[in-house]
């Protein structure tokens, strides 16, 4: 078997393990999870056990050292299953920052505990209310006083935090007006959340979906200087490698969306009768649903090349930017398709098609705006001007 072959053959056969595991979780326990608003505690400790969210830890700190391209097939099968891989996706994704810009140290010390489940990086705090995608404008500041750094302030929408032992913050360092560029003067921290204490203090936010998020108020929170990831004011540059990893994952989070809606409906058409023939005989059903799938593949595609250059540590801004932007798309594309194909059962909480198509919606807004994706696509691969 060629090296290409060997590769494939053990994607698939990680593949048909995240399946296996996710058999364990149906349907109704998502619903039930959904109806009560509660943590997947159970699947999200079955994912650990099994090291799936230690995949990106290298083998010498007891992960299992695989590459983005792994992780994003364990997303996309996650939430093709019906599942939701947001419980735990930025334990993936919040490991480009320390793994890329954290010392030896660090890594050493944090690491190991997360690879065995003993410690959870769940929670990544960057916005703000006031700053919303505009990073450059946060305002959470942390004064450095000696050996400590003080840090007063507030961040939004911090997903998982009261599931986390350990929190990467990025946080101002330099006033804005003394920086010496814009996305000068921010630096990157690992927060010990279980020796913060009252000076970190957490208010859940009710949204649409279960997405466990919240606000997050900084009052007097301690920092050790050994807990900020590599040089004071660079925080900003570092993030954005955990930033790409991000986009990819959430990405293959729509694929698996995308795909779950395509495979329910395609069963639901052929099983469906009225007026004497299966729905899926007829080109209104038929053809939506095999958009869907072609765009989804498409959004695919995309996704895979944005992976190809992650793990070869190439740049790849504009590459992760838009497999999000097509997956997302996909995903809500297929949505729509299948609300249609189930007609009236598709409002039914018991078949899970409204459930999921609330949650697709998300990624079109989260973690970054399409449309800033457009922005971003316009300014530094066309050359545009600069539309803000």
């Amino acid at each position: 078997m060629t090296d290409a072959g060997e590769v494939r053959a053990t994607r698939e056969a990680l593949r048909e393990e995240v399946r296996r595991l996710c058999a364990r979780y149906p349907s109704s326990y998502w619903q039930e999870l959904d109806r009560e608003r509660a943590y997947p505690s159970a699947f999200v400790r079955d994912l650990t056990e099994g090291g799936y969210l230690a995949c990106l830890v290298p083998e010498e700190y007891g992960g299992a050292g695989l590459g983005m391209a792994e992780a994003a097939l364990i997303l996309e099968e996650i939430n093709r299953s019906g599942g939701n891989a947001a419980a735990c996706h930025a334990q993936m994704y919040t490991m480009g920052t320390l793994l890329r810009h954290g010392s030896a140290e660090q890594k050493a010390r944090w690491l190991p505990g997360i690879a065995a489940g003993q410690l959870r990086l769940q929670a990544f705090a960057v916005t703000e209310p006031d700053a919303g995608s505009d990073t450059t404008r946060i305002a959470t500041f942390a004064e450095r006083r000696g050996e400590r750094y003080v840090v007063n302030g507030q961040k939004v929408f911090i997903s998982r935090v009261a599931h986390s032992d350990l929190m990467l913050l990025l946080a101002r360092t330099t006033p804005r007006d003394e920086a010496a560029r814009k996305t000068a003067g921010l630096s990157a921290f690992v927060v010990d959340l279980r020796e913060a204490g009252d000076t970190v203090r957490v208010a859940p936010l009710e949204t649409m979906i279960n997405h466990d998020t919240y606000e997050v108020f900084f009052e007097g929170l301690e920092i050790p200087v050994e807990s900020r990831i590599g040089e004071e004011g660079r925080g900003f540059e570092y993030i954005l490698s955990g930033m790409n990893a991000e986009r990819i994952l959430l990405a293959s989070e729509s694929l698996g969306d995308a795909l779950f809606f395509v495979d329910r409906c395609t069963k639901y058409a052929n099983e469906r009768v009225v007026f004497d023939r299966p729905i899926g005989r007829n080109q209104g059903v038929q053809f939506p649903i095999a958009r869907a799938y072609v765009h989804a593949r498409a959004a695919m595609a995309a996704r895979d090349d944005a992976v190809r250059l992650y793990d070869a540590g190439e740049p790849c801004g504009a590459e992760a930017n838009m497999s999000k932007l097509l997956a997302s798309e996909a995903a809500w594309e297929a949505a729509n398709v299948a609300m249609d194909v189930f007609g009236g059962y598709g409002m039914a909480t018991e078949f899970g098609i409204e459930r999921k198509f609330r949650e697709a919606r998300l990624y079109l807004v989260a973690p970054v705006a399409n449309n800033l994706v457009l922005s971003y696509v316009g300014q530094h691969v066309l050359g545009l001007p600069r539309s803000f």
